[in-house]
């Protein structure tokens, strides 16, 4: 679909950053969901992962599906504990040099494992990540704990995802919407069947009953009421309040430049949207500062919860 607008509406591929994904395999049809199942069961075979087969393989498909010649920024979507990660670095970088790629990036994982990652690249002169595409919101910040750090370290940028909650920040809790009722992560009743469903025990719950996900939501009604903006607004200015500015910290990497004051912070929430008039509505965080004592206000009622978005 997307390559498809971009060849009709004659769109200039240089205006465009096109991102994407490498890890799960792709159905054999539309109709066929593997989430949650094993890909053996539908005949997928090694078409899966971060192994260099599969990188190569789905890379190839990617460009045919889009019709283009290179892809902007791909991203690990997961960490893949089957592949040695000298083997995966190796082949992102190869692939970048094949001009298939521009850049690379790493999706939802621990620290330690993005660390261990970019660390193997810097020290060998591979490619290293650019980006890191993190689950991180104003009701789920335990990224903030190790990742974002990390990404300070390393000079990396932050694009994360489901930085509305999926919804739950754009509205107030007593609003009821199609998603709320469809979507198993804010949905509580539906989330609950997922867990008795699939015996699941890492599943964090809805966001709507996490600690802390009611007062968060009330205040930052209570700000956008009172800056005259949306509440979707309000929690974007937030997830962009976290930019990065600090004095750069001193390490022993030497190749990624230690004179440098500032790293990239956040610098693109991904959201979603179904019209036009939201689509406006969401670019229009970028003009919205919060204050210090707003962005503390918003905060406060945040309770630790345990890591959900990967494993």
């Amino acid at each position: 679909m997307l390559g498809k607008a971009i060849k009709e509406l004659q769109l200039p591929r240089e205006e465009l950053v096109i991102l994407t994904k490498v890890f799960w395999p792709v159905a054999p049809a539309y109709d066929v969901l593997l989430y949650g199942k094993d890909p053996q069961d539908f005949g997928i075979i090694n078409q899966h992962g971060l192994n260099r087969k599969h990188i190569f393989d789905s890379v190839k498909k990617s460009l045919e599906r889009l019709q283009l010649d290179y892809i902007d920024v791909l991203q690990c979507h997961r960490f893949d504990y089957d592949t040695p990660i000298e083997e995966t670095m190796q082949a992102l970088h190869d692939i970048v040099q094949a001009g298939y790629v521009r850049y690379i990036g790493m999706s939802s994982c621990h620290a330690y494992q993005f660390h261990a990652m970019q660390n193997y690249a810097i020290q060998n002169k591979l490619t290293p990540f650019i980006s890191m595409q993190n689950h991180h919101s104003l009701i789920y910040r335990e990224e903030e704990r190790e990742m974002l750090p990390t990404l300070k370290i390393f000079g990396v940028g932050a694009i994360p995802w489901s930085p509305l909650g999926r919804g739950v920040l754009t509205r107030p809790l007593s609003v009821q919407t199609k998603r709320g009722e469809t979507d198993g992560w804010v949905s509580p009743a539906l989330c609950h069947q997922h867990v008795a469903d699939t015996d699941c025990i890492s599943w964090a719950g809805p966001y709507k009953e996490w600690a802390g996900t009611s007062d968060i939501v009330n205040r930052v009604e209570e700000i956008s009421k009172k800056k005259g903006v949306s509440m979707a607004q309000v929690a974007l200015a937030w997830s962009f309040s976290k930019d990065g500015t600090y004095p750069r910290l001193a390490c022993s990497f030497k190749d990624i430049g230690a004179e440098r004051k500032t790293f990239a912070g956040v610098t693109a929430p991904i959201v979603g949207t179904t019209s036009l008039k939201n689509l406006e509505d969401l670019i229009g965080a970028v003009n919205i500062e919060l204050t210090p004592d707003e962005i503390k206000y918003l905060e406060e009622p945040y309770k630790p919860l345990e890591i959900f978005g990967h494993s």
